[in-house]
């Protein structure tokens, strides 16, 4: 089997076959959601906290990405980044625990940018208690790894965007005409991850963007099969979820699965009468229940049948609800760009607007706050 790359092309694509993967799973029932029979944590409001907040500051921590240091980039309110979320009947527990967690371990989250963005979430919570010359960064590349030498621990990210091997695994060169994946295969990442104790995965917004092409690892003339998104993701999770169903005990890998981060792309859902988008947002949305469009319902049907099939093998972490009020986390103008913006673009910022990524401190630091909830709630033996 040829191994993809961002130069793979199809030599001819034709309509989907039908082709499925073979992976049935347990009988239907609730996945593990951490201790829901105690609270609910995802179920809440959120609370302006500028005594207890931000967790960390942006400029102190050295691994802070461009893409997502708002502050530095000129954004002139911090509100956003003053927000606590409290869950309707408990606390969430500070995170200064988490090395003691960690000791030992390996904790890596696999996915797009956005788990990313979580990833330096963690390592910014987490990097300051560690002496300088007791922590390193690898450089950037499928795996990059944050260690702390004393705690015989790493955080890692793993950069696979569709969860399955595909032509985008580049870290850096992955903006491509045509998205190529093989639909019944991980094994580029899984070598990467399947000795990792702890996983925190997530796929989504890159199954938005129109038709992907299938090459079925029994494919070797490259005829590639067209299918929608959605359904694209269906068989790469199916796959995901085939992996996990045979080797993971929860006694001794801890496997979570963040659900769909929302945008904010159109400001019209929550003010009817405006026509932007994050653009100069300050403040979250507090209608109870709101949900945009950014969050598809038929793709999140699809991954809590797949994830109720695992069952106890996979916990989730429902940011979905949460973060769907944080229409001002985004960084909207308030961050780098590698691409030259034009004088039409910087006429109007919300043309160029970010509405998909989270400024940092900010949201990504509350789902590790409800990461380290469920890793101190059980599985003692990890």
């Amino acid at each position: 089997m040829v191994e993809l790359d961002r130069f793979t092309t199809c030599s001819s694509a034709v309509e989907y076959s039908g082709g499925d993967v073979r992976w049935g799973g347990s009988d239907r029932h609730s996945p593990v959601s951490g201790g829901v029979k105690e609270c609910d944590v995802f179920t809440g409001k959120w609370v302006f906290d500028n005594g207890s907040y931000p967790l960390y500051n942006e400029s102190h921590c050295p691994y802070m990405s461009d893409q997502l240091a708002c502050h530095k980039h000129g954004r002139p309110d911090l509100g956003y980044q003053y927000w606590r979320w409290q869950p309707n009947d408990c606390n969430l527990k500070s995170v200064t625990e988490m090395w003691e967690k960690l000791r030992g371990k390996r904790l890596m989250f696999v996915g797009d940018s956005l788990n990313r963005g979580q990833w330096i979430s963690m390592v910014c919570l987490l990097q300051s208690v560690i002496p300088a010359n007791k922590r390193s960064m690898s450089p950037n590349a499928h795996l990059t790894v944050f260690r702390a030498e004393e705690y015989n621990a790493s955080i890692e990210f793993l950069w696979a965007p569709l969860l399955v091997d595909s032509n985008s695994d580049d870290p850096v060169n992955h903006r491509l005409g045509d998205r190529i994946i093989r639909p019944d295969s991980t094994s580029r990442h899984l070598s990467k991850w399947e000795n990792a104790d702890i996983l925190v995965f997530n796929t989504y917004l890159w199954w938005r963007q129109g038709p992907v092409k299938l090459l079925w690892s029994s494919e070797d003339n490259r005829v590639c099969e067209e299918l929608d998104g959605v359904r694209a993701m269906e068989l790469a999770m199916k796959t995901w979820a085939k992996w996990v169903d045979s080797n993971v005990s929860p006694l001794e890998k801890r496997v979570f699965f963040v659900t769909m981060s929302p945008t904010h792309m159109w400001s019209q859902e929550w003010n009817p009468e405006s026509q932007g988008n994050c653009y100069n947002e300050s403040n979250p949305i507090f209608k109870e229940n709101y949900w945009g469009t950014g969050s598809d319902l038929q793709t999140m049907s699809i991954v809590e049948d797949i994830l109720s099939r695992l069952g106890s093998k996979v916990t989730v972490l429902n940011i979905t609800q949460l973060s769907e009020y944080r229409k001002d986390g985004h960084p909207s103008i308030y961050r780098k760009f590698w691409e030259t913006l034009s004088p039409e673009q910087l006429s109007k910022p919300e043309s160029y607007s970010d509405c998909i990524h989270w400024c940092l401190p900010g949201i990504p630091d509350v789902w590790n706050e409800l990461l380290f909830h469920f890793l101190l709630e059980g599985y003692t033996k990890l």
